[in-house]
């Protein structure tokens, strides 16, 4: 029933946000040749990295829905109790969001598309308010210590590890 969760969660969040979303802002484009051709491999990091994390979550025996969504939690599932951490988990505190975005990145590269270029800024931003105002305060008051430790350790969008 998790994985299940799981897959509804990525299809109705990252799926949306990071697929329908841009192809929408893109339609009309066509994908570019040459060079414009990279944002294939870009793509394909993005979608593996989300499902590296994915993957994480689900071992920690949660979805990555987040906490304020848990009148969902029939549907998409909810948190993991503990923090999850290792894998990409090492270099951002935020991969998952990193793997969207790049998934975005690559459909404007392979669109040449501005509109979809800035709709990745855009996102961005949203993305880093939510992680700064919502989950980050949300995690401190859980987690504690352990996030404390955490933060110190391990950048919030993309870095090595401090430790």
């Amino acid at each position: 029933m998790l994985r299940l969760r799981g897959l509804l969660f990525t299809l109705l969040v990252p799926g949306v946000v990071g697929v329908w979303v841009p192809l929408t802002l893109g339609a009309g484009a066509s994908a570019r040749a040459g060079f414009w051709r990279a944002g294939w491999i870009v793509i394909a990091v993005g979608a593996a990295l989300y499902l590296w994390c994915l993957l994480r979550f689900l071992a920690a025996g949660g979805t990555p829905a987040i906490f304020f969504t848990r009148h969902l939690r029939f549907l998409i599932g909810e948190e993991p109790d503990s923090l999850v951490h290792g894998g990409p988990y090492r270099f951002s505190r935020n991969p998952m969001y990193l793997g969207v975005l790049l998934v975005v990145f690559g459909q404007a590269a392979i669109l040449a598309s501005l509109p979809v270029a800035l709709y990745g800024a855009c996102l961005w931003l949203a993305f880093h308010i939510v992680v700064v105002g919502l989950e980050e305060p949300h995690l401190r008051a859980t987690q504690g210590t352990a996030y404390a430790d955490y933060c110190r350790g391990v950048p919030r969008w993309f870095g090595w590890p401090i430790r």
